[in-house]
């Protein structure tokens, strides 16, 4: 019966694969997004003030860097709780893929979530005029918060490394 078990649980770690398979999805319709922007962009780019500008270009930055995230998320987490990728031998291969385990995977996803909050926050700023103060002071607060949460997440992985060097 334990076999059995053991054997149900190992198999349900195929339940994530299509949830990861979603998340290609999501970047699809991230790559959707960010070319709608761009035609935006480069439709109005003789009309559109430079302030302007640099809000769609920011807000391109941020789809960017959120479609990295879902990129690192999908293949780093298929590849450590569902199965090895099969890339063929002449095949480009990323260079993190298969050397990015879970830690380092929540600590790249800790950081990515540093950068967009600082987009989005400088885009908050640079929109300021039209915002009252204690909307930015909750929008500053969140992102010391991310920044706060990371370097904790960061500083508790390097003390569990070096208490583990040390047992």
């Amino acid at each position: 019966m334990e076999r059995l078990i053991e054997g149900l649980m190992y198999r349900s770690r195929w339940l994530l694969a299509p949830i990861y398979f979603g998340l290609s999805l999501a970047i699809l319709a991230l790559g959707i997004k960010f070319f709608l922007e761009l035609i935006h962009l480069l439709s109005d780019i003789i009309t559109m003030s430079e302030a302007d500008m640099i809000l769609v270009v920011l807000s391109l930055v941020d789809i960017a860097m959120v479609g990295g995230l879902l990129l690192m998320v999908m293949m780093s987490g298929y590849e450590n709780f569902v199965s090895r990728l099969d890339i063929a031998e002449n095949e480009e291969k990323l260079a993190w893929l298969g050397k990015m385990d879970s830690s380092s995977l929540k600590a790249k996803i800790a950081a990515s979530i540093v950068a967009i909050s600082s987009i989005h926050l400088l885009k908050k700023f640079m929109a300021a005029e039209g915002i009252d103060n204690d909307k930015l002071l909750w929008y500053v607060l969140m992102h010391i918060t991310f920044v706060a949460s990371a370097f904790a997440m960061g500083l508790l992985d390097a003390l569990a490394a070096r208490w583990g060097r040390n047992s």
